[in-house]
């Protein structure tokens, strides 16, 4: 290293500066909270270049406030599977930060939104459950229940009143 440089650094610390590639008032500066719906600017190298790729979604976790070492966590659903990424608040590698919406939340932590996620999805799937997937032409078909899904019930009904007869039978002895 050269001389000229370490001893800029020698003098940046011991008068308290911060060498920081990132805009350190620019950042503490951005107004994000839990329930914003944000879009993050990621620069990502590849072969020598650099492109901005984007992560949109919802804040669920905002930890640290302002201080060096501050993260947020954004969430986001793509083709029905959730991903959550947490951003140090100072990272080099995030270009810019958008807030796209902003929601009223009651919460610090929207950890709750995972489960509610997923209970909309289980929901979603009962109600495909009446769906019928038909067979495109080029392929086979799956054999033919030799049962109705009527027959069946029956037999389990049969099953059942014959268990609640043999319980009623040994309670009388």
């Amino acid at each position: 290293m050269e001389l000229r440089a370490r001893l800029l650094i020698v003098m940046a610390i011991t008068q308290n500066y911060l060498i920081s590639p990132v805009d350190v008032a620019q950042r503490r500066a951005v107004d994000i909270r839990p329930g914003d719906t944000v879009r993050v600017y990621l620069k990502i190298q590849e072969k020598g270049k650099t492109r901005l790729q984007l992560f949109e979604g919802l804040i669920i976790a905002r930890k640290h406030g302002t201080e060096p070492g501050g993260t947020f966590t954004v969430r986001k659903v793509a083709s029905g599977v959730g991903t959550e990424k947490i951003f140090p608040l100072y990272s080099p590698i995030i270009d810019k930060i958008e807030v796209v919406k902003r929601s009223p939340v009651r919460r610090s932590k929207l950890y709750y939104i995972r489960d509610k996620a997923a209970k909309e999805i289980r929901k979603k799937m009962r109600s495909l459950s009446g769906f019928v997937w038909e067979q495109p032409a080029d392929t086979e078909a799956p054999a033919e229940p030799t049962e109705t899904p009527e027959e069946v019930l029956e037999e389990v009904k049969e099953e059942k009143t014959e268990e609640i007869q043999e319980a009623e039978n040994k309670k009388e002895e």
